[in-house]
Order: C-alpha cells, then structure tokens, then sequence
C-alpha cells in the first residue's frame, strides 16, 4: 500500500489542497469522492478500499460549520457557484471562438497570460510557465436550455498561480470587462465578492503561491 509521509492526513485549508480546489468545476461532472470536502486524505493511500482503520474511516469531527472559511464551507460555496452558473456546467464542448448562435462579441473561452494579453505559443511552450488565466465568457454559451431559449449568465475570470511564489495578474483589456470582483480566492477562503473592490482593465490582481481566484465580472 503505497502511502505518503506521516502527517499527510491532517485537515487542510483550501489554499493547502491543490488537488480539490477546482474539483467541482469548471465542466461537466463534479470530480468529488466522499470526504474530498472534510480533508479526508486517506494518507496518499490509493487503495483504502481493504483498509478497515483511520485510513479510510471519514472523521465527521472535521465538519466545519459551513461558513467558507472551512474546507467543508469552501466546497459549498464553490457548488452553489457552479449550481448557479451555467457558464461552469456547459453541456457541450467550448471551441474557442465566438458563438454566431449566441451573438457574441467574444470567444466562449480565452487563454490569457499573467501579463494580460492572450497566452502566445512562445507562452504555451515555456518550460517555466506555471500560471495562466482562463476567460468564461456568459454571453456565448452556444447550447440552449430544456426549452430551446438561449442561455446568458455572468462571465468569469479564472486566475491560477501553480508558483511556489505571489504572483501579480494583470486584468485583460477593457473589451472582456470593465470592471471584476473577486467571488473565490483559494488562499484567502472566507473572503466573498462583498469584501473585494472592484478592479479594472490594467490593474494589478496579487496572486498567493499555489493558489486560484475566481473574478465575476461586474
């Protein structure tokens, strides 16, 4: 049984658990297994399945009180964002360019680089390259609802620093969003959109080593 070094099963913050913080989205189904939102580990054991012990047993005492600032809140904060949000729960594929059903200005899906701009192939190919953002755009989902009516929703900004240092994000030119607030930050978990101000095209988004932030635009 392959498992990882003692201390590995100790609950984690969502800034601590890199593997879980986006399990729930974007996409199609939520990648979850039961515990995933206590900081159930199984201490790196991939195979608990004839463990009838510690490794395996959920330990209900790590249930937080749901208010985001615990791992279990934080998992249902990010649920309730993809529940109401279909841009994070698209049943068809994106294609990176615009929608002509949906009358878009703007590609379903952009890749910009930390500096703002959209990600170059030089970008793509660079071995140091550990961050990236990923532009949603609400107003280009090309598939419809149950009843055939087009679908709209916000668009969103995906931020993510996989650097073992802060990185400074750069908010993409003023045609994808005047103006963003951040709804998630993985290295700050009890932070909501009311307590973030506004940031503009241009300005600077700090990001925490090994962290993601989610920004709506407003």
């Amino acid at each position: 049984m392959a498992e990882s070094a003692p201390g590995a099963g100790r609950p984690q913050t969502p800034a601590a658990s890199p593997g879980r913080r986006f399990g729930v989205w974007p996409g199609d189904a939520p990648m979850l297994s039961h515990g995933d939102e206590l900081g159930r580990t199984q201490r790196g054991n991939n195979n608990a399945y004839c463990q009838d012990n510690e490794i395996s047993w959920v330990d209900w005492e790590r249930l937080g009180p749901g208010d985001g600032a615990s791992l279990s809140g934080f998992v249902q904060r990010l649920a309730r964002l993809r529940r109401e949000h279909p841009v994070f729960r698209r049943r068809r594929f994106f294609v990176g360019r615009t929608a002509r059903r949906a009358g878009a200005e703007l590609p379903d899906l952009v890749w910009p680089a930390p500096g703002g701009a959209e990600m170059t192939d030089a970008d793509w190919s660079a071995g140091f390259n550990k961050s990236f953002a990923i532009f949603l755009n609400g107003d280009a989902i090309a598939e419809p609802d149950p009843r055939g009516r087009r679908i709209e929703d916000d668009s969103f900004l995906l931020l993510f620093n996989a650097h073992d240092g802060d990185l400074e994000f750069t908010v993409p030119p003023a045609r994808y969003g005047t103006a963003w607030a951040v709804t998630v930050d993985t290295a700050a978990p009890a932070v909501t959109e009311e307590d973030s101000p506004r940031v503009k095209p241009g300005q600077a988004v700090p990001v925490a080593s090994r962290s993601v932030q989610v920004l709506r635009r407003v």
